[in-house]
C-alpha cells in the first residue's frame, strides 16, 4: 500500500513539474536574433512605429541590467522595448473586469544575450494569455502584431536605437 501511495504522490509531483516546464514554453516565445542587441532593439522599435495606424507607439526603453550593475552585480545585458496600442489597450482598460490586466501593459519585448554570445528576443504569448484571461479577441490581434515586431529585413540598413523615451533607464538603474 505504501508503494502505491508513494507512486501516486511521485506521479502528481512529476505531472506538476512537467506542467510548469511546458507552461513556461507556452507562455513565452524565444527567438534567436540574427543581429546584435542594440540593432535588434532598434529594428523592433522601427517595426512598432510601422504599426502606428493600429495605435502602436513606443513607450519606453529600459535596461534592467544597469540597475543590477549599479547595485554591484554583474549580469549579461538586457534591453526592454516597451510599446502600447491604444486600439487594444483602450477596451481592456475601459472595463472593470479586465482593467487588472493593465499589469501586463505595456507590451514588453525583451532583447538579451545568453552565455553562448547570441542575442535573443523574448515575447509573451499574447494569444494564449488573452484566451486565459477572457480577452482573446483583442490579444490575438496583439499576437499578430508581435509577429511584425520581430520580422526583420536584413537588406535594409539598421535604424538608430531610440533612447531617452519615457520609461528609459531601468527601474532604479542608470540613465540612458
Amino acid at each position: 500500500m505504501l508503494k502505491v501511495l508513494g507512486g501516486f504522490v511521485a506521479g502528481i509531483v512529476f505531472v506538476g513539474v512537467m506542467s510548469f516546464v511546458l507552461a513556461m514554453d507556452s507562455f513565452f516565445n524565444e527567438i534567436e536574433s540574427p543581429f546584435g542587441m542594440e540593432e535588434t532593439a532598434a529594428r523592433i522599435q522601427q517595426n512598432v512605429q510601422s504599426l502606428e495606424h493600429k495605435g502602436w507607439a513606443l513607450s519606453g526603453l529600459r535596461d534592467p541590467s544597469k540597475a543590477v550593475a549599479n547595485a554591484g552585480g554583474n549580469v549579461p545585458p538586457v534591453l526592454l522595448v516597451e510599446a502600447c496600442s491604444t486600439e487594444y489597450s483602450g477596451p481592456i482598460l475601459g472595463n472593470d473586469k479586465t482593467r487588472i490586466l493593465s499589469i501586463l501593459m505595456p507590451c514588453t519585448i525583451t532583447v538579451y544575450k545568453k552565455d553562448n554570445g547570441k542575442t535573443y528576443i523574448g515575447l509573451m504569448n499574447a494569444g494564449l494569455m488573452g484566451q486565459m484571461f477572457g480577452v482573446g479577441d483583442i490579444m490575438s490581434k496583439v499576437a499578430e502584431d508581435q509577429k511584425v515586431f520581430v520580422t526583420f529585413d536584413a537588406t535594409k540598413p539598421a535604424p538608430p536605437l531610440i533612447k531617452g523615451m519615457p520609461g528609459g533607464g531601468g527601474a532604479g538603474g542608470g540613465k540612458e
